[in-house]
């Protein structure tokens, strides 16, 4: 191993040791249980949605809560990253080791996602398997096409959480930059585009483009577009959209945008990362 691996390795080592020590894990999985076992006692009633039952239900239902939670526990788990490694010191020690800064960064982004992706994963393919004993085979794309949606839109949000950390010059500024972010990704841009359209009459591409502008709403499109292909809760954007880009396009932004976003944003973070002092 070169000295730049081990250096990640014994950073990630660090990183994940102190993120299982915290109490936003507690969170995370609380907010993941909750969340599972409430689509699971409503998805194996008799009623259906869309035409799905079962284990299928429990999957769509919640992969849909998931991308409003995910924004949250992504957030509350990486925006006091950065400023409180400030504030205790590590940085200073940091400095003092034969290690660069980046490596400390790459470090805790992996140890962030794997304690915020993994458990989910866990359980999405935990409902697979089960799926597959009870019979219900079909749930193996709406799976795949969830676990994608999941992954993208949690390294999105990981990296404007650590954006907010690098930015942010005390932990108390980190917080509420970051309920800003997730009440501005969950909430208010919804509100702002139910304002425009109660406004004007915009057509249908451009309610696309503002909507997709949106991860959240992106990866919305991309898990309702391998349900139901012709969109049709959607109205006239759905069939637009279907008629447009189709499953797979939809599919292929719903996961590309947050991927841009939270790459774009760990850039402007690693870039503040090295120009800032890190002795706070």
């Amino acid at each position: 191993m070169t000295p730049a691996t081990t250096a990640r390795a014994a950073f990630f080592r660090l990183e994940l040791a102190d993120a299982l020590r915290s109490r936003w894990v507690v969170f995370t999985a609380a907010a993941y249980l909750l969340v599972f076992g409430a689509f699971v006692w409503l998805g194996l009633r008799e009623s259906s949605v869309l035409g799905f039952t079962g284990l299928s239900r429990v999957v769509l239902n919640v992969s849909n809560a998931v991308v409003i939670v995910l924004p949250l526990v992504s957030l509350v788990a990486t925006h006091q990253s950065v400023v409180r490694a400030r504030s205790t010191g590590l940085f200073e020690l940091l400095l003092a080791q034969p290690v660069r800064r980046e490596q400390w960064l790459a470090a805790a982004i992996a140890s962030r996602l794997l304690v915020i992706v993994g458990p989910l994963a866990v359980l999405l393919l935990g409902t697979l398997v089960a799926g597959a004993l009870s019979g219900e085979g079909s749930l193996a794309p709406l799976v795949a096409r969830s676990l994608l949606v999941v992954v993208s839109l949690s390294l999105g949000f990981v990296g404007v959480g650590v954006l907010v950390s690098a930015a942010a010059r005390s932990t108390e500024r980190a917080t509420v930059y970051a309920l800003v972010a997730w009440l501005g990704a969950s909430v208010l841009h919804d509100f702002g585009l139910i304002g425009l359209l109660l406004r004007w009459r915009l057509s249908p591409p451009v309610v696309f483009v503002l909507a997709a502008l949106n991860p959240v709403e992106s990866s919305r499109i991309a898990i309702l577009s391998g349900v139901d292909p012709e969109l049709s809760v959607l109205g006239p954007v759905g069939f637009w959209l279907a008629n447009t880009l189709g499953s797979r396009l939809a599919l292929l932004v719903g996961v590309t945008w947050p991927l841009a976003v939270g790459t774009l944003a760990l850039l402007l973070a690693r870039r503040i990362l090295e120009r800032s002092d890190l002795v706070g």
